[in-house]
């Protein structure tokens, strides 16, 4: 079997990752915006954003622990983001962008471990993911301007985020997959 292209059951499970987490990311935009209410009053509704952010990154490494190949990290994140956008996502057109970032980042986490590892340990690449999309919203979201305290606070917060939806979760779900036999068991 070769490792980098794509064959056809991985386009469809591609595109089924796509259309499910279109349809969680645009229900994530009223989590994000209930979250973001609630924090606005006592002075933290920068960090809805960041309490949210790891519910918005799972695509790309539950893509990249299903189908174990280069490049589809960055498809299913992408294509996660193009289905909530499709679906009327409050951003748009924007998604596309953060889906093309967010995936690049969770891409990163893979390439780091050169795509042989699909354990525990590459829940690290929710570490890159972290990094990345904190940089983006610092240019983006206009995190320059923050306080030293909340930036600390929003870092941190992200952190946990990414690390319990992306790394944690999106783990649990593949476990239960390779014990379904739905995909092939990990190499360690």
């Amino acid at each position: 079997m070769n490792k980098s292209r794509f064959g056809l059951r991985d386009v469809i499970l591609l595109a089924l990752i796509g259309i499910i987490f279109g349809v969680i990311y645009f229900a994530g935009d009223f989590v994000y915006n209930a979250v973001t209410l609630a924090l606005t009053p006592i002075g933290l509704g920068a960090a809805g954003n960041d309490f949210t952010m790891g519910l918005w990154c799972m695509a790309g490494p539950l893509a990249g622990f299903m189908l174990k190949r280069p490049g589809s990290a960055f498809l299913g994140e992408f294509l996660g983001a193009a289905g909530e956008m499709f679906l009327g996502g409050q951003w748009g057109a924007s998604n596309l962008i953060s889906g093309a970032v967010q995936g690049v980042a969770s891409e990163l986490g893979f390439t780091l471990v050169g795509y042989r590892m699909y354990n525990w340990l590459t829940i690290l690449s929710t570490t890159a993911t972290t990094i990345l999309t904190f940089a983006w919203d610092w240019f983006r979201n206009g995190y320059s301007h923050f306080a030293l305290p909340i930036l600390l606070a929003c870092f941190v917060i992200r952190f946990i985020s990414m690390f319990l939806f992306c790394g944690v979760l999106v783990k649990l779900i593949t476990n239960l997959l390779e014990r379904a036999h739905v995909i092939p068991q990990a190499q360690v």
